[in-house]
């Protein structure tokens, strides 16, 4: 995206008169639908490659098999991603992330270089203001 393009879109959210109600309802679906404590987990192990469950399951401390199951079901509801069964002897089952995913990979990047840096000032000594 370009900037002069990013910076379009950001008027348009911002303007003026803002419209309360609308932002809350856009805020509260997005958290709805990535929110908790393991859908951005799954997703950025979907990302990184991997695509089967054992090997997602492998990658994410402390989530449970039944956890993992409930959340794939759920994001493959909200079409985050795609589940794909391959009639093979043994069956395989592969996870994807689909393009409506991606489309907000560009967050998800913002919040991890969020979350460093706010690890990085909370760990620091407090500093006199």
């Amino acid at each position: 995206m370009t900037d002069i393009k990013r910076l379009e879109e950001i008027a348009e959210v911002l303007s003026n008169p803002r419209n309360q109600k609308d932002e809350l309802q856009a805020l509260q679906d997005t958290i709805y639908v990535i929110g908790g404590k393991w859908r951005l987990p799954i997703i950025n192990s979907i990302c990184n490659g991997n695509k089967r469950f054992r090997e997602i399951e492998r990658s994410i401390p402390g989530i449970t098999t039944r956890m993992l199951s409930r959340e794939l079901k759920e994001m493959e509801a909200n079409q985050l991603i795609k589940r794909t069964v391959t009639p093979s002897s043994p069956v395989v089952v592969e996870y994807t992330a689909t393009g409506y995913c991606r489309s907000f990979g560009d967050i998800i990047l913002e919040m991890i270089k969020w979350g460093k840096a706010h690890r990085k000032k909370i760990i620091r000594k407090p500093e006199k203001e």
